[in-house]
C-alpha cells in the first residue's frame, strides 16, 4: 500500500537540530522500521496554524508499506514520541508532527485510535498541498474526486472577499 505522509516541525530538537534537519532525521527513521520511502518533497517553511508563534517546517513523502492505516497510525505516533512530541494544546510547537493524508485504499474512518483518511484539513493546508502536489499531484482525493493538483491550485487562488452592502443615499436615510 502507497500512503502520503505530512511531515512537519518547529522546534529545535537536541540532537538533530533546527526543524530542517528534524525532517530529514524523521525520513531517515521512516525508512528504518520496515517502510519504503518512495519520494520526498522539498522542504517549505510556512506559517503556524493555532497559537504557535514560530514558523514551520513541512515536507511530504510517499512511502510503501504492507501495515493497515492503523497500525502505520501507531508507528508514526511512536516516532513523534522518540523525537520528543508531548500531548498537550493542540497546534502548539512541537518537535515532529507526523499525519497520514492519504492512501492507496481510498477513504479510511477508525474510531480507535481516532483516523480519518484523507485527512480532514487536508484541503484547506497549503503547506501539505503544495509539496504533495510536488510528488502526488495526480492522486486524487477520494471525497471529492479532485487531484492534488487541483486542490493545490483551488487553496491557492485568491478568497474572493464578501460583497459589502451597498451604503445608502443620502436621501434614503433622512426621515421627513
Amino acid at each position: 500500500m502507497l500512503y502520503l505522509i505530512a511531515l512537519g516541525s518547529n522546534q529545535r530538537h537536541q540532537r538533530f537540530g533546527a526543524p530542517r534537519n528534524v525532517i530529514a532525521a524523521a525520513w531517515q527513521r521512516l525508512d528504518g522500521q520496515g517502510l519504503t520511502i518512495a519520494e520526498t518533497s522539498g522542504v517549505i517553511a510556512s506559517r503556524p496554524v493555532g497559537p504557535s508563534q514560530r514558523f514551520y517546517t513541512n515536507a511530504v513523502a510517499i512511502i510503501e508499506t504492507t501495515l493497515p492505516p492503523p497500525a502505520l497510525l501507531a508507528m508514526l505516533k511512536r516516532i513523534e514520541l522518540e523525537f520528543g512530541r508531548r500531548r498537550g494544546q493542540a497546534w502548539s510547537r512541537r518537535v515532529l508532527d507526523l499525519d497520514i493524508i492519504l492512501w492507496s485504499g481510498g477513504a479510511f474512518v477508525c474510531g480507535a485510535p481516532a483516523l480519518t483518511i484523507p485527512h480532514p484539513m487536508m484541503r484547506e493546508r497549503s503547506f501539505v498541498l503544495g509539496p504533495a502536489a510536488q510528488i502526488a499531484g495526480d492522486w486524487r482525493d477520494p471525497l471529492t474526486g479532485r487531484t492534488i493538483a487541483q486542490l493545490d491550485a483551488r487553496n491557492r487562488r485568491p478568497k474572493k472577499r464578501p460583497e459589502k452592502a451597498p451604503k445608502p443615499l443620502d436621501h434614503e436615510t433622512k426621515r421627513p
